[in-house]
């Protein structure tokens, strides 16, 4: 009998990607949490975590929003910060315990199946996370789930690529060299969730209430090429993954592209690129 062959799960996949990158996101934590502070705010502000509730950050990487809501929730109340790579929740752990903030807790949890009972959270909260879920309806259904009557949530995902061109360019000359779109068409990716109605309609239709979306500016500075290339690259997650598979010759070609492209976004003190994103609120009726 001929040997089959063994396709990998696209969920274990993309869980693995993450993990993979997971060293690059402790060592940028600092920096992904103080690029997002107002983002983190606008969050906290739609959401107002009260003292003795519990609160739940799906895709938490390094944590940082749920690690601002820690304080808002004591006494009494609790954060779980969680994520489908054991390697993040490790990191989200470590700085909670440098924070000494003995109301979190974190688990490995995948947004689309999130392993809790029914309405157990006051609060759920995502930053750029969602946009990787392979079936956005469900990991919205699952979130309505885990709240209780009364509970918010809110989520944070990118908006359209033109208007991020800190990464929109990195796709754009991956795309180049390969000749096919990075990501490929159905994928989920950085900006799968750009429109802001379809994201409106994932909550809707997930029958929670009270939906709006809105804009956030999240700009981006580095002080040089170098800087920007190796943080965004890093960070990169699935598309970090693709570069590594390439040949060197075609990943400076890459490179090169890139610094071309970030010509108009050249500063005397570095590189400046525009940013926005889409923050989702809502609550369960």
């Amino acid at each position: 009998m001929a040997a089959s062959r063994l396709v990998e799960d696209p969920r274990a996949q993309l869980h693995g990607m993450w993990a993979a990158v997971s060293g690059s996101w402790a060592e940028q934590a600092e920096f992904v949490d103080a690029r997002h502070v107002a983002v983190t705010d606008r969050m906290l502000q739609a959401t107002m975590p009260r003292p003795g509730e519990r609160v739940l950050e799906l895709a938490c990487g390094p944590g940082g929003v749920g690690l601002a809501a820690a304080a808002r929730v004591a006494p009494g109340g609790e954060v779980v910060l969680s994520d489908v790579a054991a390697e993040m929740t490790a990191i989200a752990a470590a700085r909670a315990s440098e924070l000494g903030l003995a109301n979190v807790r974190t688990r490995a949890l995948d947004l689309e199946r999130i392993e809790q009972p029914d309405g157990v959270y006051d609060v759920v909260l995502c930053r750029d996370g969602l946009q990787f879920a392979l079936d956005p309806a469900t990991a919205a259904r699952e979130i309505r789930r885990v709240l209780r009557p009364g509970g918010r949530v809110a989520l944070v995902v990118w908006g359209p690529r033109a208007r991020n061109p800190w990464l929109g360019i990195v796709f754009a000359a991956v795309s180049a060299e390969l000749g096919a779109p990075i990501p490929p068409p159905g994928v989920a990716g950085p900006f799968s969730l750009e429109d802001a109605s379809r994201l409106a309609r994932l909550l809707t239709d997930a029958e929670l209430a009270d939906v709006t979306v809105g804009e956030l500016p999240v700009p981006l500075r580095a002080a040089s090429f170098e800087q920007w290339w190796s943080r965004t690259i890093s960070l990169a997650g699935p598309l970090a993954k693709r570069l590594a598979w390439l040949p060197e010759d075609a990943a400076q070609r890459v490179r090169a592209s890139a610094q071309e492209a970030v010509g108009p976004y050249q500063t005397p003190t570095g590189l400046e690129f525009p940013g926005v994103a889409l923050l989702a609120a809502a609550r369960r009726a």
